[in-house]
């Protein structure tokens, strides 16, 4: 028989709201269109990111930076037309901006490299002082239509990646260092609260710390946060419109998450914020993994435990619309989104609808489940089965999570329980679409069944309250993750309520149904 875990009474801390700090999305102008600020609306009712940070604000297609020529001589003029309509709506929503300052304007580049199918060049500027006057006035546009006071909490990250060549020329260290040193400066001249921060380093570019720490301390330049990402897949096998790649166990993504800290410390930055700008599993917009309900348990772990190491982990990304390698040729494509085109949520959507329903204070946490509660004394429990991410071992069909969960005072004879599950079968669009014969192009009718099928399965019952407690036993299904509410009863039935008169019988014939409204 397995142990019961003893919840304490007491908490043992709080549970930070990193996990929600920020999210992914795909470039920036991609917020012009209608699906995508439907899902992101549906994402902010149900779960409630802070900040949304993707690239190419200034990028061509964006359209801020404007050369012309007049009377034989050139001027560049700054337009915020679509820069406006994005941030707006994002405000709207309930969201801001985590400023990223990349790529480079076709007409200021000094080079026609470019990443992605859309084109973003990523070369260095070839002129530093237009490169400057571009930063200050897109921060200063920020300023004047957002309010200072709202702009000091939108933290600024300079470009992405620049460790690796396709994201920089030549992975040029030396010419990244330059070009924060000119954008960080460019941007404290608009307003010295302001929140500006980077390298933004790729996972394998911890070499990049200490002559980054060394070079803005030794320049006076400044760093409000340090930034990086954190993927935990191995190399791409290609397939067409598809790709297959290992992956590491899901505790090498906290790992990844502790590594600044750890080559920060002793210099000046060590006490900075860190905020993960991007993580997943794969590093791939086309990587099925990210569909399945294996995804949402593999990580699990890492959305539970992160908020422990870092200031911020931003999920790469809220929604598939995303165009890095072309636009997707079916509905499920494994792309990064916790919704699919269309509003489909997959079983890694639920596990932050799960977070977002948890409680403020942490009364246990373990390898397998999270235990909270809230002001009003709602216990939580999200609890998860294991994964093998290596695809070596018999999968797990039964896992089994036994927890002695504190009511808390009040003499409360009977507690209440919901429960919410994603699984392997239940909450998973994924599975319904596979068996519908994969259409890449769903019906109507289609949409709706995978809607349907994308909801957890829930359930409820009453628990019996004794000595202050009850006794939960949860068995998960493959690949599950699940959340539990637990709230103690307080019985408001009148005291002429009577089951066995529903169908209009004398009381005491039985008839009657054994639940109340």
């Amino acid at each position: 028989m397995m142990m019961r875990i003893v919840v304490p009474d007491h908490p043992s801390g709080r549970l930070t709201d990193a996990w929600r700090f920020c999210v992914g999305t795909g470039r920036f102008e991609l917020a012009l269109r209608r699906d995508y600020q439907d899902s992101l609306a549906l994402i902010q009712r149900e779960i409630g990111f802070r900040h949304i940070r993707g690239h190419g604000l200034l990028s061509d297609g964006v359209g801020i930076h404007r050369p012309y020529s007049y009377r034989g001589t050139r001027h560049v003029r700054h337009a915020f037309t679509y820069v406006d309509q994005v941030v707006d709506a994002y405000l709207d929503l309930g969201i801001a901006p985590f400023v990223e300052l990349g790529f480079m304007p076709a007409e200021l580049a000094s080079g026609d490299q470019t990443v992605f199918w859309w084109g973003g060049n990523v070369t260095p500027p070839r002129s530093w002082s237009e490169w400057a006057d571009l930063v200050r006035s897109t921060v200063a546009h920020l300023v004047d239509r957002y309010g200072i006071d709202q702009v000091r909490h939108w933290p600024i990250e300079v470009w992405n990646e620049p460790n690796l060549k396709e994201f920089w020329r030549d992975a040029d260290q030396d010419a990244y260092h330059r070009l924060y040193e000119v954008t960080a400066h460019a941007v404290k001249e608009v307003d010295a609260e302001l929140q500006v921060g980077g390298p933004a380093l790729s996972p394998g570019a911890d070499e990049w710390w200490l002559p980054f720490a060394e070079f803005v301390t030794a320049r006076s330049v400044p760093v409000d946060f340090v930034s990086r990402h954190a993927y935990t897949s191995g190399p791409a096998q290609h397939v067409p419109f598809g790709t297959y790649q290992t992956l590491v166990p899901a505790s090498g993504l906290l790992e990844q998450f502790g590594r600044p800290r750890q080559h920060l410390r002793g210099t000046d930055l060590a006490d900075l914020p860190v905020h993960i700008t991007e993580f997943n599993s794969s590093y791939r917009p086309d990587n099925p993994i990210h569909d399945t309900a294996f995804h949402a348990a593999y990580l699990a772990p890492v959305v539970a435990a992160g908020g422990d190491l870092v200031d911020s982990f931003a999920y790469w990304t809220f929604s598939d619309m995303f165009e890095e390698t072309g636009v997707p040729t079916s509905l499920f494509h494994g792309g990064f989104g916790l919704l699919t085109h269309r509003q489909i949520k997959k079983p890694v959507y639920h596990l932050y609808a799960f977070m977002a329903r948890m409680g403020e204070d942490v009364l246990a946490r373990g390898p397998d489940y999270l235990v909270t509660r809230d002001a009003d004394g709602r216990v939580t429990v999200l609890a998860w089965a294991p994964v093998d991410e290596t695809g070596q071992r018999p999968p797990v069909d039964r896992h089994a999570v036994s927890l002695s969960v504190p009511i808390g005072p009040g003499g409360a004879t009977s507690a209440f329980m919901l429960r919410s599950a994603v699984n392997e079968e239940a909450g998973n669009a994924w599975t319904a679409w596979c068996e519908m014969g994969r259409p890449r192009s769903p019906r109507p009718g289609q949409l709706d069944a995978l809607r349907e099928a994308a909801e957890p399965v829930r359930s409820h019952r009453s628990l019996p309250v004794v000595a202050g407690r009850v006794d939960l036993e949860l068995t998960l299904g493959r690949h599950e993750v699940t959340l539990v509410e637990i709230s103690a009863v307080v019985d408001e039935t009148p005291p002429w309520w009577d089951d066995d008169r529903l169908l209009g019988l004398p009381s005491g014939t039985g008839t009657g149904t054994d639940e109340q409204p």
